[in-house]
Protein backbone atom coordinates (compact mmCIF):
# COMPACT_ATOMS: atom_id res chain seq x y z
CA UNK A 1 0.00 0.00 0.00
CA UNK A 2 1.16 3.43 -0.83
CA UNK A 3 0.90 6.02 2.29
CA UNK A 4 -1.11 9.01 1.13
CA UNK A 5 -1.54 11.94 2.90
CA UNK A 6 -4.19 15.09 1.79
CA UNK A 7 -4.00 18.44 2.23
CA UNK A 8 -6.45 21.39 1.22
CA UNK A 9 -7.65 24.03 3.25
CA UNK A 10 -10.82 23.64 1.81
CA UNK A 11 -12.92 21.46 3.83
CA UNK A 12 -15.07 19.99 0.86
CA UNK A 13 -11.99 19.75 -1.68
CA UNK A 14 -10.06 17.96 1.35
CA UNK A 15 -13.08 15.51 1.61
CA UNK A 16 -12.76 15.23 -1.92
CA UNK A 17 -9.60 14.46 -1.87
CA UNK A 18 -10.07 12.18 0.74
CA UNK A 19 -12.49 10.24 -0.89
CA UNK A 20 -10.64 9.43 -3.75
CA UNK A 21 -7.75 7.97 -2.08
CA UNK A 22 -10.13 5.78 -0.42
CA UNK A 23 -11.44 4.36 -3.59
CA UNK A 24 -7.88 3.57 -5.76
CA UNK A 25 -6.53 -0.11 -3.81
CA UNK A 26 -3.51 0.45 -3.81
CA UNK A 27 -3.57 3.74 -1.90
CA UNK A 28 -4.17 4.17 1.88
CA UNK A 29 -5.23 7.37 3.38
CA UNK A 30 -2.40 8.17 6.93
CA UNK A 31 -4.51 11.38 7.02
CA UNK A 32 -6.28 14.55 5.89
CA UNK A 33 -4.68 17.91 6.44
CA UNK A 34 -6.16 21.69 6.94
CA UNK A 35 -2.53 23.16 6.39
CA UNK A 36 1.01 22.70 5.10
CA UNK A 37 2.29 23.21 8.78
CA UNK A 38 -0.03 20.18 10.58
CA UNK A 39 1.11 18.09 7.37
CA UNK A 40 4.68 19.12 8.21
CA UNK A 41 3.89 17.97 11.78
CA UNK A 42 2.32 14.49 10.80
CA UNK A 43 5.48 14.09 8.45
CA UNK A 44 8.02 14.26 11.48
CA UNK A 45 5.72 11.44 13.30
CA UNK A 46 4.45 9.10 10.66
CA UNK A 47 6.34 7.74 6.99
CA UNK A 48 4.40 9.20 3.94
CA UNK A 49 4.89 8.00 0.47
CA UNK A 50 3.29 10.61 -1.69
CA UNK A 51 1.15 13.68 -0.94
CA UNK A 52 -1.67 15.42 -2.32
CA UNK A 53 -1.10 19.04 -2.03
CA UNK A 54 -3.18 21.84 -2.53
CA UNK A 55 -0.87 24.93 -3.34
CA UNK A 56 -2.82 28.42 -2.55
CA UNK A 57 -3.08 27.99 1.22
CA UNK A 58 -2.60 29.98 4.17
CA UNK A 59 0.35 30.34 6.22
CA UNK A 60 2.46 28.24 3.73
CA UNK A 61 1.81 27.21 0.41
CA UNK A 62 1.95 24.08 -1.14
CA UNK A 63 5.20 25.35 -3.38
CA UNK A 64 6.98 26.18 -0.30
CA UNK A 65 6.05 23.37 1.74
CA UNK A 66 7.32 21.52 -0.35
CA UNK A 67 10.46 22.81 -0.93
CA UNK A 68 10.82 23.26 3.11
CA UNK A 69 10.78 19.54 3.11
CA UNK A 70 14.68 17.62 3.36
CA UNK A 71 13.34 14.63 1.42
CA UNK A 72 9.69 14.79 -0.24
CA UNK A 73 7.81 11.92 -0.53
CA UNK A 74 5.97 11.97 -4.35
CA UNK A 75 4.01 15.06 -4.86
CA UNK A 76 0.59 15.83 -7.02
CA UNK A 77 -0.15 19.26 -6.65
CA UNK A 78 -3.81 20.29 -6.32
CA UNK A 79 -5.25 23.67 -7.30
CA UNK A 80 -7.64 25.83 -9.15
CA UNK A 81 -4.83 27.33 -11.16
CA UNK A 82 -3.09 26.74 -14.32
CA UNK A 83 -0.38 29.22 -13.79
CA UNK A 84 1.49 27.03 -11.06
CA UNK A 85 2.24 23.77 -13.41
CA UNK A 86 5.50 24.67 -14.57
CA UNK A 87 6.76 25.79 -11.27
CA UNK A 88 4.86 22.46 -9.83
CA UNK A 89 6.95 19.88 -12.05
CA UNK A 90 10.15 21.93 -11.63
CA UNK A 91 9.98 20.95 -7.86
CA UNK A 92 9.34 17.16 -9.42
CA UNK A 93 5.69 16.61 -9.02
CA UNK A 94 4.13 13.18 -10.44
CA UNK A 95 1.31 15.22 -11.42
CA UNK A 96 -0.97 18.00 -11.79
CA UNK A 97 -4.42 18.24 -11.11
CA UNK A 98 -5.84 20.93 -11.82
CA UNK A 99 -9.82 21.59 -10.37
CA UNK A 100 -12.30 20.76 -10.25
CA UNK A 101 -11.30 17.32 -11.13
CA UNK A 102 -12.82 13.72 -11.74
CA UNK A 103 -12.20 10.33 -10.27
CA UNK A 104 -11.05 9.14 -13.76
CA UNK A 105 -7.92 11.82 -13.47
CA UNK A 106 -7.04 11.17 -9.90
CA UNK A 107 -6.73 7.93 -10.47
CA UNK A 108 -4.22 8.52 -13.89
CA UNK A 109 -2.74 10.36 -10.98
CA UNK A 110 -2.77 7.65 -8.48
CA UNK A 111 -1.13 5.41 -11.01
CA UNK A 112 2.11 7.63 -11.72
CA UNK A 113 2.61 7.52 -8.28
CA UNK A 114 2.47 3.88 -7.99
CA UNK A 115 4.51 3.74 -11.43
CA UNK A 116 7.14 6.10 -10.38
CA UNK A 117 7.66 3.67 -7.02
CA UNK A 118 8.12 0.68 -8.45
CA UNK A 119 10.52 2.68 -11.22
CA UNK A 120 12.38 3.03 -7.83
CA UNK A 121 12.47 -0.21 -6.38
CA UNK A 122 13.57 -1.78 -9.21
CA UNK A 123 16.62 0.45 -10.07
CA UNK A 124 17.63 -0.35 -6.49
CA UNK A 125 16.86 -3.73 -7.12
CA UNK A 126 19.02 -4.14 -10.33
CA UNK A 127 21.64 -1.90 -10.17
CA UNK A 128 25.18 -3.33 -10.17
CA UNK A 129 27.21 -2.20 -6.41
CA UNK A 130 28.82 0.56 -6.80
CA UNK A 131 32.20 -1.32 -7.13
CA UNK A 132 31.41 -3.43 -9.91
CA UNK A 133 33.95 -3.39 -12.45
CA UNK A 134 31.30 -4.03 -15.42
CA UNK A 135 28.04 -2.31 -17.06
CA UNK A 136 25.17 -3.82 -19.16
CA UNK A 137 24.41 -1.90 -22.06
CA UNK A 138 22.12 -2.03 -24.85
CA UNK A 139 23.26 -2.02 -27.99
CA UNK A 140 21.08 -2.83 -31.26
CA UNK A 141 18.75 -5.61 -29.72
CA UNK A 142 20.95 -6.59 -27.51
CA UNK A 143 22.56 -6.08 -24.34
CA UNK A 144 26.16 -6.41 -24.11
CA UNK A 145 28.52 -6.81 -20.85
CA UNK A 146 31.00 -3.75 -20.62
CA UNK A 147 34.16 -3.89 -18.26
CA UNK A 148 34.75 -1.11 -17.31
CA UNK A 149 38.56 -0.95 -17.05
CA UNK A 150 38.63 -1.76 -20.88
CA UNK A 151 37.41 1.36 -21.64
CA UNK A 152 39.50 3.69 -23.25
CA UNK A 153 37.29 6.99 -23.96
CA UNK A 154 33.32 7.86 -24.51
CA UNK A 155 32.35 10.05 -27.43
CA UNK A 156 28.86 11.49 -27.55
CA UNK A 157 26.99 11.54 -30.98
CA UNK A 158 23.20 13.38 -30.27
CA UNK A 159 21.70 11.34 -28.32
CA UNK A 160 23.84 8.38 -28.37
CA UNK A 161 26.96 7.31 -27.37
CA UNK A 162 29.64 5.99 -28.75
CA UNK A 163 31.86 3.63 -25.96
CA UNK A 164 35.27 2.51 -27.00
CA UNK A 165 37.09 -0.01 -25.63
CA UNK A 166 40.45 -2.01 -25.70
CA UNK A 167 41.53 -4.23 -28.63
CA UNK A 168 38.23 -3.39 -30.32
CA UNK A 169 38.05 -1.84 -34.16
CA UNK A 170 34.74 -0.62 -33.73
CA UNK A 171 32.19 1.19 -30.46
CA UNK A 172 29.56 0.03 -29.11
CA UNK A 173 26.83 2.83 -29.84
CA UNK A 174 24.44 2.67 -27.19
CA UNK A 175 21.07 5.26 -26.45
CA UNK A 176 21.94 7.02 -23.61
CA UNK A 177 22.91 10.29 -21.81
CA UNK A 178 26.90 11.10 -21.24
CA UNK A 179 25.23 12.85 -17.62
CA UNK A 180 23.77 9.21 -17.03
CA UNK A 181 26.62 7.06 -18.07
CA UNK A 182 29.73 9.73 -16.19
CA UNK A 183 27.17 9.20 -12.51
CA UNK A 184 28.24 5.63 -12.48
CA UNK A 185 31.73 5.65 -13.68
CA UNK A 186 34.43 5.45 -11.27
CA UNK A 187 37.02 8.27 -10.39
CA UNK A 188 39.68 7.46 -12.60
CA UNK A 189 37.78 8.51 -15.15
CA UNK A 190 36.93 12.19 -16.71
CA UNK A 191 34.65 14.53 -18.73
CA UNK A 192 37.50 16.64 -20.73
CA UNK A 193 34.92 17.73 -23.41
CA UNK A 194 31.42 17.89 -24.05
CA UNK A 195 31.32 15.26 -26.08
CA UNK A 196 34.36 13.14 -24.51
CA UNK A 197 34.98 11.22 -21.19
CA UNK A 198 38.11 9.42 -21.38
CA UNK A 199 40.10 6.75 -18.89
CA UNK A 200 42.78 8.46 -17.19
CA UNK A 201 44.39 5.33 -17.00
CA UNK A 202 44.73 5.35 -20.94
CA UNK A 203 46.43 8.49 -21.72
CA UNK A 204 49.77 8.18 -23.16
CA UNK A 205 50.43 12.10 -24.03
CA UNK A 206 49.61 15.24 -23.58
CA UNK A 207 50.01 18.07 -25.85
CA UNK A 208 48.68 21.30 -26.06
CA UNK A 209 44.71 21.01 -25.92
CA UNK A 210 44.98 17.53 -26.95
CA UNK A 211 45.18 14.02 -25.33
CA UNK A 212 46.58 11.45 -26.72
CA UNK A 213 45.54 7.94 -26.38
CA UNK A 214 48.15 5.99 -28.57
CA UNK A 215 49.52 7.27 -32.35
CA UNK A 216 45.88 7.04 -33.74
CA UNK A 217 43.93 8.55 -31.25
CA UNK A 218 43.77 11.97 -29.84
CA UNK A 219 40.67 13.87 -27.85
CA UNK A 220 40.44 17.52 -27.57
CA UNK A 221 40.53 19.02 -23.83
CA UNK A 222 37.62 21.92 -24.01
CA UNK A 223 38.07 24.91 -22.11
CA UNK A 224 35.57 24.31 -19.57
CA UNK A 225 36.76 21.04 -18.71
CA UNK A 226 40.49 22.35 -19.03
CA UNK A 227 41.65 23.56 -15.26
CA UNK A 228 40.12 20.17 -13.87
CA UNK A 229 42.31 18.24 -15.56
CA UNK A 230 45.47 20.26 -15.82
CA UNK A 231 44.92 20.15 -12.09
CA UNK A 232 44.95 16.36 -12.66
CA UNK A 233 47.84 16.19 -14.74
CA UNK A 234 49.40 18.93 -12.00
CA UNK A 235 49.11 16.13 -9.25
CA UNK A 236 50.30 13.71 -11.53
CA UNK A 237 53.20 15.70 -12.62
CA UNK A 238 56.81 14.84 -11.67
CA UNK A 239 59.91 17.38 -11.77
CA UNK A 240 63.44 17.34 -10.59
Amino acid sequence: MIRCLAIDDEPLALWQLADYIKKVPFLELAASCRSALEARTFMERNPIDAIFCDINMPDLNGMDFVKSLDVPPLVIFTTAYSDYAVDGFRLGAVDYLLKPFGLQEFQRAANRVRERLESRAGSHDQNPQPDSDHLFLRTDYRIVRVRIPDIRYIEAMSEYLKIWTEGQSKPIITLLSMKKLEERLPANFMRIHRSYIVNLAKIQEVNKNRIFLDAQTDLPIGDLYKDAFMTYLSANYLVK
